[in-house]
């Protein structure tokens, strides 16, 4: 049992490095495979639910405490929480996560499929379990299976989205890992050339849903604000609103976007004409900004929010500021959990309760593109942005991240934030702008390629241009309609397909009738 939990240990690091591999930042399909599959060799040698529990659990903490180690950064280097607290409260955190891995393991075994329907059931408890985690008490996807795969298998997330490809590539490890275990039996052949099939597939589908629209110039600001200056009134907070506000004037793009609260205050407790100014430059019509600012008060709450500044409107009165409000809140950071303010209270970081906006709130219309603001990690989920394309006419063109990752230096965090902008883009076909604190500020197209970047923690500009997109890709068509019911849905068929067809089961029923 020691060597069993050992593999699963060392395959859920890997799993890990597989997402965004430490010597050059870039995801490995083929060590996620590889990882997956010592997994499901491990599992199906196993005869005990309550040992597939336990090799579930040790691959999935590996797993998550390798993606999202960098969260110690935030807790001990800025946050001031002690270091062997903060490394529990990241293996705390993995540890609660990988139960949904820790079930999947034990359900596996526990229903004892049919030969030939294991990777079926395999991928089908992945799904369910990748989706619970990026979906329950607000979810945290991060480091899910798919954004490994960026590369070369993407051609199916236009079709079946993250998740989909998560359960795609689960059934390819099952089959391949059991093939190899016993590489003559008959039935473990098919499934492995189905295996084989279905890469194929996953490599060469067609993506070709959605059309070139007006391009437009951008200018992206990295300010590099160092995050344990950036809310100091003396240092961090004069910096940021000087140095953007010369770059807001001095910029000749069409539109200039700032990262998330690269005005680290209320506009009522900006120095007198600040904001009056901002609106000045962009008023004239020729240019327009996209602003990461907290908006707010004591009385009404506070919000996470981009304002978009441009001409005034043509009719007299209306308001000419956009605005969009940040939905999908951070736990921990923007909002405190119910019985949890103990543990918040013993770091010292600038936490609040902030209020969520709303889901599909109107895009930024500018030059006859529709841009579609989202702030940090709300990339991550697909399903909460797919519901702006109900309405092909009204679905935004290209989507604009604002974002401060420099809670967690310079790590791995960044690189792993970009997979998933990719796959955004490459699930709705729709390009990507990312303006950012310390990284990565960049330009991807709508095929998920990155075409221009600034170097990671230093400040700059990065100008460039970006060509809209209309139309709808299949997951956007369906994930706007029906969310992921669909994959929960067909993840639940197999599994009672599965449980009907498991031995005994037929013998039971014919002697209850005889």
């Amino acid at each position: 049992m020691l060597r069993q939990a050992l593999i699963a240990v060392a395959c859920g690091l890997l799993h890990a490095v597989s997402l965004a591999t430490p010597w050059d930042g870039q995801p490995s399909g083929w060590l996620q495979l590889l990882a997956l599959g010592g997994l499901a060799w491990q599992l199906e040698r196993c005869t005990a639910p309550s040992r597939a529990a336990l090799l579930g659990g040790l691959f999935g903490t590996a797993w998550l405490g390798g993606t999202f180690w960098w969260l110690f950064i935030a807790m001990n280097t800025y946050g001031g929480l002690a270091a062997p607290l903060a490394f529990l409260a990241v293996l705390a955190l993995a540890a609660v996560l990988s139960l949904y891995y820790a079930a999947a393991g034990a359900a596996f075994v526990a229903l004892a499929p049919s030969k030939r329907w294991c990777g079926c059931v395999f991928a089908a408890l992945w799904l369910m379990a990748e989706l619970a985690r990026g979906q329950w008490f607000t979810g945290f996807g991060w480091g899910g299976a798919a954004y490994a795969h960026t590369g070369a298998l993407v051609h199916a997330a236009p079709y079946v989205g993250a998740y989909g490809m998560a359960a795609l590539v689960a059934f390819v490890a099952y089959a391949l890992a059991d093939w190899l275990h016993e590489p003559t039996q008959p039935v473990k052949v098919a499934m492995a050339f189905l295996a084989a099939c279905v890469l194929a597939a996953m490599a060469s589908l067609p993506t070709s849903f959605t059309t070139a629209g007006p391009t437009l110039q951008v200018a992206l600001l990295q300010g590099n604000i160092p995050q344990n200056q950036k809310f100091e009134s003396g240092t961090g907070i004069a910096e940021s609103l000087r140095w953007y506000r010369e770059q807001l004037a001095a910029s000749t793009a069409s539109l200039v976007v700032a990262p998330e609260t690269a005005v680290p205050l209320l506009p009522g407790q900006l120095p007198p004409g600040y904001w009056q100014g901002l609106r000045h430059r962009f008023g004239d019509g020729a240019q327009a900004a996209l602003i990461g600012v907290p908006l707010g008060s004591a009385e009404s709450g506070y919000t996470n929010s981009v304002v978009g500044l441009r001409a005034p409107a043509a009719r007299a009165g209306e308001a000419s500021d956009y605005r969009y409000d940040k939905h999908h809140l951070v736990p921990f950071g923007e909002f405190i959990p119910p019985l949890f303010r103990w543990f918040t209270s013993m770091m010292d970081i600038p936490l609040g309760d902030f209020n969520a906006g709303a889901t599909g709130q109107d895009a930024f219309h500018w030059q006859g593109q529709r841009l579609a603001p989202n702030v940090c990690y709300e990339d991550l989920f697909g399903e909460e942005l797919g519901r702006r394309f109900i309405d092909p006419a009204s679905a935004p063109t290209i989507f604009v991240n604002v974002s401060n990752i420099a809670w967690f230096g310079n790590s791995l965090a960044i690189d792993q934030h970009l997979q998933i902008s990719r796959m955004r883009a490459i699930e709705f076909g729709r390009p990507f702008i990312r303006a950012t604190n310390t990284g990565e500020t960049a330009i991807i197209d709508h095929n998920g390629r990155l075409t221009q970047s600034l170097q990671r923690h230093t400040r700059g500009v990065l100008q460039g241009s970006v060509q809209g997109r209309e139309g709808i890709t299949p997951y956007a068509w369906w994930v706007s309609r029906c969310g992921l019911w669909p994959l929960w849905l067909l993840a639940g068929l197999v599994l009672l397909g599965s449980f009907a067809l498991r031995p005994g089961r037929r013998s039971w029923r014919w002697r209850t009738r005889h």
